[in-house]
């Protein structure tokens, strides 16, 4: 049994691999659009079944104008990089939606929701699209299937593991160190290392689009203000600390330009 469980984990590794247009990095992914995307939108529209979307407002127009343009950026990038057709099966939709969590985000196939909470962060036309890139940047990046893969790969390697040990004390210490050392050693930077290719996919999109990467560090120094300076050590958290995303936008922030140069685009919102 042991033998066979791992024999399967090597073969979803080998066989589920598919490649990041962006990075050009070998990703593992397990589910095919065809299977994932079809979830994903049903949730999406119980979601907004289920809450107060807001349509109509300046706001809202807002919301719809941004995804437009970051979305059609993305298109002309995989385009003129190699990869038309990519987004065939995506069915772009934005959202307003009366809540006032700091949040945005984004399901596979491209359904996104901004909440209004996250409005007075954002404050402008340019800072909703350093939020939007960012979480189109996660759809073009099949993240959400990634994280679904990595979790099922943690499921079989428990499994593996009460399989292997057959006395119950051991059973048990392993099924805690596993569980800590798994989500703190391994799901944790996987989360942490979406967010940072998010940000970095999206700033360039949002300069293509004509809007200025230089806002990206200045929302999150307003997102920091916000918190007050209070969050977990980054090591325990889902996503980078406010001052790693600073800085790795300020340094991205000419490459994003010079890309964004390459479509003829010099200057920006």
């Amino acid at each position: 049994m042991k033998k066979l469980i791992i024999t399967a984990v090597i073969f979803l590794a080998v066989s589920a691999c598919k490649t990041n247009p962006f990075t050009g990095k070998s990703t593992l992914n397990f589910y095919p659009n065809s299977q994932i995307f079809p979830m994903a939108f049903a949730q999406y529209d119980q979601f907004l079944t289920d809450n107060k979307v807001i349509t109509g407002t300046s706001d809202a127009q807002m919301i719809t104008k941004v995804g437009l343009r970051i979305s059609s950026a993305a298109e002309r990038w995989l385009d003129s990089n190699g990869y038309p057709g990519y987004l065939k099966d995506y069915k772009w939709e934005y959202n307003l939606v009366n809540d006032e969590t700091v949040n945005a985000w984004c399901m596979p196939g491209g359904k996104i929701v901004f909440y209004t909470g996250i409005l007075p962060i954002t404050q402008t036309e340019t800072g909703v699209a350093v939020v939007m890139g960012h979480e189109v940047a996660h759809a073009l990046a099949d993240h959400g299937a990634q994280r679904m893969s990595a979790g099922m790969v943690q499921q079989i390697g428990a499994v593996a593991g009460n399989v292997a040990i057959k006395d119950p004390e051991k059973r048990n210490m392993f099924n805690q160190a596993y569980g800590l050392g798994s989500t703190v050693g391994v799901m944790l930077p996987f989360s942490r290392s979406h967010e940072t290719e998010a940000d970095r996919i999206g700033l360039q999109i949002m300069a293509i689009a004509g809007y200025n990467p230089d806002e990206a560090a200045n929302l999150w120094r307003r997102m920091k203000a916000k918190s007050g300076g209070q969050a977990p050590p980054e090591f325990m958290s889902t996503h980078p600390s406010n001052d790693t995303r600073i800085n790795n936008l300020m340094a991205w922030a000419p490459a994003a330009k010079q890309e964004a140069a390459k479509f003829g685009v010099t200057s920006f919102k």
